[in-house]
């Protein structure tokens, strides 16, 4: 009996560790994927590196190839299956979801031929203030003090180590800025168009559906910006190496967030993005050679410590959320078996009467 139980606890350890890797393989394969995007997409865009100043168009090849691919994957290989989607729900639901996408796409790369690498992940911890100010406007979320005082806090480090940055460039950050409002709507707008109504999308599903619509958009925009100075430039030569490799890694990085998340969950994510900001911040000081003075690690350093509170707060809400819904349940179950206890009863005092009788 002693040996079962030792067997049985091991292999309930070997379980839990096997999880614990398995999830650090996750993290460890969407940061990876996800710094490697960000770098190249900075190395393509900046004009003392690969020199192609043209955010549109980079966005519109990623675009197209996630389109594609997707495509091959859903209709031809048939690996996914495609959601019954109406033309209704597509137009009410799909398109706002993928202008907003297209211009957050747009806006932040964008912001890489003006903005170091360094102090564009530090303006990304913005994300949670405009999510959650958003969310509070749309009424999805109920407005808390505590909270808002978490928000600030987070915004007034950003606000230092914009201060404290070496190459500040207004405009740079307002693009930057634009990319985190239209992503922080974009967020919302899938929890009240797509999740409220039941519609669950995968990576290749969301491409299927949602990348066409932003090639679209993006298109009326290039046309009158980028295009005719790509005309111009007759002796530039498309790169199918650079390009293509660059847009293979951003359709990989879509799946790793479903992996992520999937397996783990979007607050591990979180998590797991502080910690991609700080190596990116390292790698642009270390490699890129990205000057990151003490007033930006300072001003991070605050912003950094509130986006940690406030998922600290997000667990504990989740965990007390599932406490009460094992708790509802344990009670329904009790409230069952009571309930089957009384029948049974009344039932052996209905055959004790006719046995009297």
């Amino acid at each position: 009996m002693g040996k079962g139980f030792s067997s049985t606890s091991n292999n309930g350890s070997s379980s839990i560790i096997r999880k614990v890797l398995l999830s650090y393989l996750y993290v460890s394969i969407w940061i990876f994927l996800s710094f490697t995007v960000i770098v190249f997409n900075k190395y393509i865009l900046d004009r003392k590196m690969y020199d192609w100043p043209y955010p549109i168009s980079l966005t519109m090849i990623h675009m197209g190839f996630c389109s594609t691919l997707a495509f091959l994957l859903v209709r031809v290989f048939k690996l996914v299956e495609p959601i019954g989607m109406s033309r209704e729900m597509y137009m009410s639901s799909v398109v706002p979801i993928g202008a907003l996408y297209s211009l957050s796409l747009w806006l932040s790369n964008s912001a890489y031929i003006y903005l170091s690498v360094s102090f564009i992940q530090m303006l990304k911890a913005l994300m949670p203030v405009a999510v959650y100010s958003i969310s509070v406007l749309m009424k999805r979320e109920g407005f808390k003090s505590e909270t808002m005082v978490n928000m600030v806090c987070i915004s007034v480090g950003v606000a230092i180590a914009a201060y404290g940055e070496a190459l500040f460039n207004m405009w740079g950050v307002i693009l930057q800025l634009g990319a985190v409002a239209f992503e922080a709507t974009r967020l919302v707008l899938i929890q009240i168009l797509l999740t409220s109504k039941g519609i669950s999308l995968n990576p290749i599903t969301s491409l299927y559906y949602v990348a066409p619509c932003c090639f679209l958009f993006l298109s009326i925009p290039w046309t009158i910006v980028e295009y005719p100075t790509l005309r111009a430039t007759s002796s530039f030569n498309f790169d199918f190496v650079v390009f293509g490799t660059n847009s293979a890694c951003a359709f990989a990085l879509n799946l790793a967030v479903f992996l992520l998340i999937g397996k783990t969950s979007a607050l591990t994510m979180n998590v797991a993005g502080v910690v991609k900001d700080w190596l990116l911040i390292a790698f642009s000081w270390s490699v890129i050679k990205d000057r990151v003075t003490t007033i930006n690690l300072l001003g991070y350093g605050l912003a950094f410590l509130a986006v940690c509170y406030y998922n600290h707060c997000k667990l504990q809400a989740l965990k007390a959320k599932e406490a009460q819904k094992k708790s509802v349940e344990q009670d329904e179950e009790v409230g069952r078996l009571l309930e089957h206890a009384g029948d049974r009863d009344e039932d052996l005092h209905g055959r004790k009467l006719d046995a009297q009788a």
